[in-house]
């Protein structure tokens, strides 16, 4: 399996360190083969969706490609920003789409429908990347997830200030602002928060909420094992 990474690094890390304790192994060699390219120079996927900067398209194109040669047969991104982007990756080698793994988490902590809150970058909220995809997560009978968001204010101070600073290392400085978006949209009604930016997870950790927190990252990791775990690669399921 290939990770296309990098945005960020720590983010990254994150990803490979929950792929590791989601892994149901004994030794080394029950653990999942693994190719994780981390290149941070790949532009900003926000700017990209909000402000017509650089498409970060041709450099995934060109990391997804890194991974095929390396001998990878399926892909996973890290960052949910990038989803955007989700359908020509995918059409270069299998991945698998994060906004599936966390409906798949939403379902296990008995989410089924109703209203969901989402943190994540303005690009995510904008690109309408979880809207979209949670909208019609049951085919047969039509029926999703509505998702609310921050306001614009609190989106601009509490949210996109706190993922700057995850990613310029002051981790304390952002935990009690999205501790405080997270209570707003719980005043709200969600019935759980989708952390759907990889970096929140950094300094905000699930297990310690009184309120179901989605971990995106944890997701996919979890995701990952799911799907990889009948085809050899490891201990059989």
């Amino acid at each position: 399996m290939g990770v296309l990474g990098g945005m960020g690094p720590a983010a990254t890390a994150d990803f490979l360190a929950k792929l590791v304790a989601a892994t149901p192994a004994a030794s080394d060699q029950e653990h999942l083969p693994v190719i994780a390219r981390s290149i941070p120079a790949i532009p900003d996927r926000s700017r990209a969706i909000l402000c017509d900067g650089p498409s970060p398209l041709p450099a995934l194109k060109a990391g997804l490609a890194q991974l095929r040669a390396a001998g990878c047969t399926l892909a996973v991104m890290p960052c949910n920003t990038a989803h955007h982007w989700f359908e020509p990756l995918a059409r270069e080698m299998p991945m698998l789409h994060i906004v599936d793994a966390v409906a798949d988490a939403l379902r296990r902590f008995g989410v089924t429908a109703g209203p969901v809150g989402l943190l994540a970058t303005s690009g995510t909220i904008a690109a309408g990347i979880y809207q979209n995809r949670l909208a019609y997560q049951d085919r047969r009978t039509g029926t999703g997830f509505e998702i609310l968001v921050p306001t614009p204010d609190e989106q601009t101070r509490l949210v996109e200030a706190s993922i700057r600073a995850i990613k310029a290392g002051h981790w304390t400085d952002a935990q009690a602002a999205l501790e405080q978006a997270v209570a707003r949209l719980r005043e709200s009604g969600v019935q759980a928060t989708v952390l759907g930016c990889t970096e929140l997870p950094l300094v905000l950790r699930p297990e310690a909420a009184d309120h179901p927190l989605v971990d995106s990252t944890a997701a996919l990791a979890e995701a990952c094992v799911a799907a990889l775990r009948g085809t050899g690669m490891g201990r059989a399921a």
